[in-house]
């Protein structure tokens, strides 16, 4: 028995949780018991990246773990709504969450970090090593163990990309674009002049093909396309504005707490090959969608200016400041991060 678990548990830390993977797993504990977790995320089976990438970290983690570890994985608002997540993983009501950082911002103003600031990593290895080799990520630990949560890490959902009923190509194509945002880059858009409405991700379709708004971003094209945005918009507009704007996992710290060295180093494993693996998944479905949206559907792809791009870096580093100082002990050294890393990479 102990044997088998051993050799699938190698397997799959080299094999089904990819190259991130290859030679971390420790050897078993066994639990007498399987550990049972709730796990709430905010998509819904509707779409299909609820399967893909969802569905299948959960897999990840119970066949790792031998099924010492077995998760029950909820769909949005199932026990509690998606911005009351945080609170719930804090008094143990879930477990875990597979979320979207934006909805604590306002609780918790380094999670903006996490999720991404406009216009600064190009690419997954910038933001992984941002992260984990810059040491951004344990600040972010610090702030969320303070809620009682421990940061697992960043999932990326791959890019910022808004659909919109018009093209955005220009400074002046901002100018009261009325947008569906959320977090940091609402603050960004608002710099630029457009005008940030938050909605509801249930709520954005008709939001789109009513006029209540004219553009919208739910992370990459590809997420977008699961949400249908395609159907009521006429133009995506590219580059994306986020490389990678990213979800999270975490967990109960007294769960964590709770969990063998082996567990845990299964997850956070998890977490770093998914994130690679979602980011490819992502940007492959991206340009076939685009393709299509094109091809087929007749529609068009808008590409703002260089000089749009660059004004946008100016005002999402000028958020940043914003959240530094306000929040010095947390978003002043994450910041401080972020403007060596800019600098570092030549952006600045």
């Amino acid at each position: 028995m102990t044997g088998g678990n051993i050799s699938r548990r190698r397997m799959l830390a080299t094999g089904g949780l990819g190259v991130a993977a290859a030679g971390l797993a420790a050897p078993p504990v066994l639990s007498a018991e399987p550990i049972r977790w709730r796990i709430q995320s905010h998509w819904t089976p509707g779409q299909y990246y609820f399967d893909t990438v969802y569905r299948e970290f959960g897999r990840w983690v119970m066949e790792a773990t031998a099924g010492e570890i077995q998760i029950e994985m909820l769909q949005a608002d199932t026990l509690v709504p998606s911005g009351e997540v945080l609170g719930a993983v804090r008094r143990g009501l879930l477990n875990a969450a597979f979320i979207f950082p934006g909805y604590w911002v306002g609780r918790l103003p380094v999670a903006g970090h996490l999720n991404g600031n406009l216009a600064t990593w190009d690419n997954h290895e910038e933001m992984q090593f941002f992260f984990y080799e810059m040491g951004a990520l344990d600040i972010i630990r610090e702030a969320y163990a303070q809620m009682g949560v421990y940061q697992a890490g960043p999932m990326s959902f791959a890019g910022i990309a808004v659909f919109a009923t018009k093209p955005i190509e220009t400074r002046a194509d901002f100018q009261g674009f009325k947008i569906r945002s959320t977090g940091t880059p609402a603050r960004v858009f608002e710099r630029m002049g457009a005008t940030p409405v938050s909605i509801p991700g249930g709520e954005l379709y008709q939001a789109l093909r009513t006029g209540v708004v004219e553009g919208a971003h739910w992370g990459a094209v590809a997420t977008g396309w699961g949400m249908n945005l395609q159907e009521v918009t006429s133009h995506i507009v590219t580059p994306d504005f986020l490389s990678h704007s990213n979800g999270e996992f975490m967990v109960s710290m007294n769960d964590w707490n709770r969990l063998g060295e082996d567990h845990k180093r299964v997850i956070e494993t998890a977490v770093r090959a998914m994130s690679a693996k979602a980011s490819a998944h992502f940007r492959h479905r991206d340009f076939l969608h685009m393709e299509e949206f094109t091809g087929p559907m007749g529609k068009h792809v808008s590409r703002v200016s260089d000089d749009v791009v660059a004004e946008m870096r100016q005002h999402s580093l000028a958020v940043v400041d914003e959240f530094s100082a306000q929040d010095p002990q947390y978003c002043g050294r994450v910041g401080a991060i972020l403007h060596e890393f800019m600098r570092l990479t030549g952006k600045v």
